[in-house]
């Protein structure tokens, strides 16, 4: 499996990441989490005052940026970006608005999935995000796609921010939710899609330990067609 690339995607709020940093610690692998790099380019922009429509200045941004991620503790990412470590400045709500919405500007996807190519190529990587197994490694040998009950994903989100301290409702969240599932779907630039030969799995009803054991189910039955391959 000393090659193996692993893409994880799915709407928000299914627990791609939990998986796949759970899958990736397991594995010894590099956790590549393409969302924390639009993320990145969202905050890089609202620190230097552009536009996040402004399609042009915002995707030149994108090209100009270095991004490294390392492996932390418990297998949890650090992002530096041009040499900074943005991994907590990137995950206020505010960020996260920006970057869904610079995520649907095509020069930018453009300039990021050249670079989840080139710090994914040599393998030994999980990759996660919306795209992972349909733009950016559509060849790779495991592909999955993580989906949950926008209900499910709402109540997931709405305990998440209530330990932040966040006031809001159940009714409030699933509509965001489904928002950014419509934003996500149709937007111009690789759209969310079921990759092609991705296996479908539901966490509505699963507990992170029991997505885990699936992944890895699957991850095994990969390294075994490999070695028949090359017996």
């Amino acid at each position: 499996m000393s090659g193996l690339i692993v893409t994880i995607d799915g709407p928000s709020g299914t627990g791609k990441s939990t998986a796949a940093r759970g899958l990736a610690r397991k594995l010894g692998f590099l956790y590549l989490e393409t969302g924390a790099m639009y993320r990145a380019v969202a905050q890089a922009a609202l620190r230097g005052g552009l536009c996040l429509d402004d399609a042009r200045p915002v995707a030149a941004l994108a090209r100009c940026l270095r991004f490294r991620f390392r492996r932390g503790p418990q297998g949890r990412n650090r992002l530096f970006v041009n040499g900074r470590d943005v991994t907590r400045a990137i995950r206020s709500p505010r960020i996260s608005e920006a970057a869904s919405r610079i995520a649907v500007i095509p020069g930018v996807r453009r300039a990021l999935v050249a670079r989840q190519r080139e710090i994914g190529r040599r393998g030994r990587v999980v990759v996660e995000g919306r795209d992972a197994g349909t733009v950016v490694f559509p060849k790779a040998p495991l592909k999955i796609f993580l989906s949950a009950s926008p209900r499910e994903r709402a109540r997931r989100r709405l305990a998440q921010w209530a330990g932040e301290g966040r006031r809001t409702t159940l009714a409030q969240v699933e509509r965001q939710v489904r928002a950014r599932d419509l934003r996500d779907s149709t937007r111009a630039a690789s759209p969310l899609r079921v990759p092609r030969g991705a296996v479908r799995i539901d966490n509505s009803r699963l507990q992170s330990s029991e997505v885990l054991d699936i992944l890895l189910d699957y991850v095994r039955n990969v390294g075994k067609r490999g070695e028949s391959l090359a017996q």
